[in-house]
């Protein structure tokens, strides 16, 4: 049936498929609430999706790194409860978006995932070329992922995996573009080992958990093999090479709430965490064993 758009567009609360509960065409908070404040200077209010990966990971490399200053709190933000709309939320980022940061060095709120792995970079130095020319084609492949992802996961994603109904044309249109990316990057990574150039970056940060994620068949279902991703062969390899770094398997394991438990550190506040198997210890009382 041809849908004949109405003369102006009205909200249907029910018609949004898995994420209708929390869609909304209206911003700012849903109910008062403030947001948990532990002992480090970075506060991280995340989940582990894409975007939430991606700060995690950065944070992680920091610290393997060397740089102590960059000790955080990871709190998870369970947007499927509406975690995000929270008053505290909102004041730290109005888009009501995982990740969000607060430096409290620096007295200033970040949002935007690519805007937090751009201020961690220059706090402390590392991740980003300074060479001008690096630098530049670093911040080339930032943007690209920035305005990219957004057409593979809320527009390929969506239409393949979580809306109510399947479509050929909204697939179609979006699986191409989801091919196109792959391609921009499999030429990319065909001449150089990472995408700023020699140096693993934040745009390396920034672009595994989208796409190295989905060449690897970890999200959108049958994904990997309807969009024949192991024909992306530099993809591949680059994506392997990123998925052995150690900071890379923590980061990915921080604000998850699904999946095997010890997959999951629902939040961090020190290294240690990941050794003594925090989920005990943070999970509801009523769910304790």
């Amino acid at each position: 049936m041809t849908y004949t758009p109405p003369k102006v567009w009205t909200w249907d609360a029910e018609n949004g498929g898995q994420f209708a509960n929390i869609n909304r065409p209206i911003a700012g908070p849903t109910h008062d609430k403030d947001l948990p404040v532990g002992e480090h200077a970075l506060q991280l209010y995340s989940l582990a999706t894409p975007n939430g990966v991606k700060v995690t990971t950065m944070l992680e490399e920091l610290l393997e790194a060397g740089h102590a200053g960059a000790e955080y709190d990871a709190w998870l933000i369970n947007i499927q409860e509406g975690d995000q709309f929270s008053s505290g939320f909102v004041d730290v980022n109005p888009n009501s978006k995982i990740p969000a940061l607060f430096d409290r060095d620096a007295n200033v709120r970040i949002f935007e995932s690519g805007a937090i792995l751009l201020h961690l970079a220059e706090k402390f130095g590392a991740f980003l070329p300074t060479d001008a020319k690096a630098r530049t084609e670093t911040l080339n492949w930032l943007f690209w992922l920035q305005g990219s992802a957004p057409y593979l996961g809320g527009g390929f994603g969506h239409f393949y995996a979580y809306a109510p109904e399947k479509f050929e044309y909204p697939i179609n249109r979006f699986a191409m573009e989801a091919k196109r990316q792959l391609d921009v990057l499999d030429r990319r990574l065909a001449e150089s080992e990472y995408l700023g150039g020699v140096d693993y970056s934040i745009a390396d940060m920034a672009t595994y958990p989208w796409y190295g994620i989905l060449v690897q068949g970890k999200i959108y279902g049958e994904s990997a093999t309807f969009l024949d991703v192991a024909s992306y062969k530099n993809v591949n390899r680059w994506s392997d090479a990123i998925m052995e770094r150690p900071a890379v398997k923590r980061g990915r394991m921080v604000n998850r709430a699904w999946g095997e438990d010890h997959e999951q550190l629902r939040e961090r506040h020190a290294a240690s965490d990941f050794d003594t198997q925090t989920w005990d210890k943070i999970k509801p009382a009523d769910e304790a064993e």
